[in-house]
């Protein structure tokens, strides 16, 4: 019997969602490295306003490069850290920042360009479309965070963002982008229906991502990677003692500022995901063999260890430019797969159900 019209409308509909988002969680995922690259070439406080319309043109002239660089000159990360910087110098750290902002703007006209067609054609059931709309405003709360980030290393003293608002930052663009995964994800029929079995455990793997996530924002916010350069041992110790973990007061700012408790619990949280994504791996193919849940568990236990020797090698080579991106670029891949796989185990997808 023929296929019902309004199926095969459905299904064509979904195939455009699914382009679309996959589009949206590539934009963000090349965001995440452009932000990397800003921070670690010191680029991030270069632009000392918020213009959300007028700000998206750069300099054009020599006079408004002047005064653009004035505006930088008055900041304390200038006055403090790059004083006697050359305008050229300034330029480069200058197009770096432009370009963040720009590709922030432009994955939002985008996300915005495809919520509207799915609204306006009302192309997914209603509820779907509200789920949509959230994601918008956690768009939108992205990049206000992002200016929050950016004006807490303006303040007196600064030289570089608050680590726990660059936290903030890097946490909630793994949220937007896991739940651009997730819904792209859902929307994609299964090949196959398999028992949903380490339900439990994948949402645990992808609470230690998100955990690893925000504790290597802490790490890059306090440049923990550019001290005790040395892997296992921390100083010499596979744990370091107490009077160095929380040397400072009050004792909670040893979470945020202080470099050697910082790192050693980014280490710890790559210790647990690794054992756990490795039990994870292990009990799958035992009792699922084959199966698809059992592939993806192997392919994130290899992402996750692969993850560790790099973040390994980022830290010997005391965090270069390509290393420290890579990290980074990485650590993301691994969120994505455990989304996939978190959202297969949950059996959510659209196209099995309609």
């Amino acid at each position: 019997m023929d296929q019902p019209v309004s199926q095969t409308r459905s299904s064509t509909s979904h195939a455009g969602i699914r382009r679309w988002l996959w589009i949206v969680a590539a934009l963000v995922f090349v965001m995440v490295i452009v932000g990397g690259a800003t921070r670690l070439t010191g680029s991030g406080l270069s632009i000392t306003e918020w213009k959300p319309i007028t700000g998206a043109l750069p300099p054009l002239s020599e006079a408004a490069w002047a005064a653009e660089f004035e505006k930088y000159r008055a900041s304390p990360q200038y006055q403090l850290l790059n004083a006697g910087m050359a305008l050229a110098e300034f330029k480069f750290i200058y197009w770096w920042e432009w370009g963040h902002r720009q590709l922030g703007r432009f994955i939002g006209l985008v996300y915005l360009a495809g919520f509207l067609v799915v609204a306006l054609r009302r192309l997914l059931p209603w509820r779907r479309t509200l789920t949509l709309f959230g994601m918008g405003l956690l768009l939108g709360l992205q990049g206000a965070i992002g200016w929050i980030m950016v004006a807490s290393g303006l303040e007196p003293g600064m030289v570089a963002v608050a680590p726990v608002k660059l936290t903030l930052h890097l946490t909630f663009a793994g949220l937007f982008f896991a739940s651009v995964i997730a819904f792209a994800t859902s929307l994609t029929p299964p090949r196959r229906i398999e028992p949903r079995r380490g339900r439990a455990v994948a949402w645990l793997l992808l609470a230690l991502l998100f955990l690893q996530i925000a504790l290597g924002g802490l790490v890059a916010g306090a440049r923990a990677g550019f001290t005790l350069n040395t892997w296992p041992l921390m100083d010499g110790a596979l744990v370091p003692p107490a009077s160095m973990l929380f040397a400072q007061n009050p004792f909670w700012e040893n979470f945020v500022d202080n470099v050697a408790l910082v790192q050693f619990n980014h280490r710890l949280g790559a210790y647990l995901l690794l054992a756990v994504a490795l039990w994870h791996m292990l009990w799958l193919r035992r009792v699922m063999p084959g199966s698809g849940a059992a592939k993806r568990a192997t392919a994130i236990s290899g992402l996750v260890l692969a993850q560790s020797a790099l973040g390994i090698v980022t830290l010997l080579l005391v965090v270069p430019l390509w290393a420290g991106l890579a990290h980074q670029a990485l650590g993301f891949t691994v969120l994505a797969m455990g989304v996939v796989h978190l959202t297969r185990t949950e059996g959510a997808a659209v196209g099995s159900r309609q």
